[in-house]
């Protein structure tokens, strides 16, 4: 059964850019699954290219009115004039009131602005030229707007988005072209609107795939770019990241936050005595140890050298403390002549050391720990200690 598993997985993965792994597929069907970290780049990343297609659609949309102007009758020109007008003004309030904030529902809703905006005037135009009895080049013009709704489709394309995401927003688009064929019933030429139809279809789809392998392949870089290649825990810079947005979380729940600094005891000793790589297993073994007692929600974070920092989200230092000294208990590993490795540990909690931001934390954490090792190392010193 596993071989199954293994190879269908291979058979997926195969197409996919970045080297996604396995643990990584359900990234690709829905976003609740995301760590925080990707969450928010890819929030920037979509409202950021919203703000490039409104301004791209902000700048064409009225030019349009040129060509309008020539070949339709003054009575419909100038109302389709209007509705460029409108259009125009709406991309370029989205394009000037959007600023990317990490916040996936924002991204959310940029995305469904963008979308809306143009659906309104697809629909709206598609109604308005069918009460106009078009001939030759005008009606060869007035067609073109029926290509309107392949150009959002593919443009969906460029969006990192999961599968779940890219049905919801292409489903308005294909029913708003259901809803053109319905009001034009009477002279829908049907084999005609189901062939267009089906090439909706098929434009969706491929955006989609295309949509998908670009979250693919930001997954995989923002995995590789967050981790410590040697522990396996997040570097410094993503770290930082995190602690802002764990920090802000907290702040706004009013809840506890309590974040935890270790420094190895006496790890130049174990460096000068057997050697950097003889260093390196040290590590890795503390790192997979504290790995191992921490919570699903804790994140450890490589901070330096021998420095690591935990960060416990809804912790108060009660419950931090107990957990940090089983940690301890239980052992971070052992030196290559078999003692036992030690730490110097130091707590800080946002609300009892009124932390305004992440670098009051872990200064006030660092504090700890550094008083921690002036008193005889391998103990946690928390609160006024």
């Amino acid at each position: 059964m596993s071989y199954l598993a293994d190879m269908l997985w291979h058979r997926l993965a195969g197409p996919l850019p970045g080297g996604l792994d396995k643990s990584e597929l359900g990234y690709l069907f829905l976003p609740n699954r995301h760590m925080p970290l990707l969450m928010r780049r890819r929030a920037t990343m979509i409202v950021n290219r919203v703000r490039m297609f409104a301004f791209l659609f902000a700048v064409l949309t009225p030019l349009w009115s040129v060509i309008d102007f020539v070949v339709f009758p003054p009575s419909l020109w100038v109302t389709l004039a209007l509705m460029r007008l409108l259009a125009s003004a709406a991309f370029a309030t989205l394009l000037i009131c959007y600023r990317p904030l990490g916040n996936l529902f924002d991204a959310y809703r940029a995305i469904a602005v963008l979308f809306a905006i143009p659906t309104a005037f697809y629909v709206g135009s598609h109604t308005l030229l069918g009460t106009y009895q078009l001939s030759e080049l005008s009606a060869a013009i007035g067609a073109g707007y029926a290509f309107l709704p392949f150009v959002l489709l593919a443009g969906l394309s460029v969006f990192p988005l999961t599968l779940i995401e890219n049905v919801f927003i292409s489903s308005p688009i294909l029913l708003a072209q259901a809803l053109a064929g319905y009001l034009n019933w009477s002279t829908l030429n049907w084999p005609s609107f189901a062939g267009s139809f089906w090439l909706l279809m098929l434009i969706t789809g491929v955006s989609m795939i295309a949509g998908m392998s670009q979250l693919a392949f930001m997954t995989a870089l923002v995995r590789q770019s967050v981790r410590d290649p040697l522990t396996g825990a997040f570097s410094r810079g993503s770290g930082e990241e995190m602690l802002e947005l764990q920090l802000g979380l907290a702040n706004r729940n009013q809840a506890s936050i309590t974040v935890a600094f270790i420094d190895v005891d006496h790890f130049k000793s174990i460096n000068d005595r057997f050697g950097h790589e003889a260093g390196d297993k040290v590590l890795i073994t503390l790192a997979t140890h504290i790995t191992a007692a921490l919570r699903r929600v804790d994140i450890l974070v490589r901070w330096g050298g021998e420095e690591f920092v935990v960060i416990m989200p809804n912790t108060d230092l009660a419950k931090a403390r107990t957990a940090v000294e089983r940690l301890c208990r239980l052992g971070l590993g052992t030196a290559p002549d078999g003692t036992p490795v030690t730490a110097s540990i130091g707590l800080a909690e946002r609300s009892i050391d009124g932390a305004g931001d992440w670098k009051a934390l872990i200064e006030k954490a660092d504090q700890r720990m550094y008083h921690a090792k002036h008193n005889g190392r391998d103990r946690v010193c928390f609160g006024a200690c």
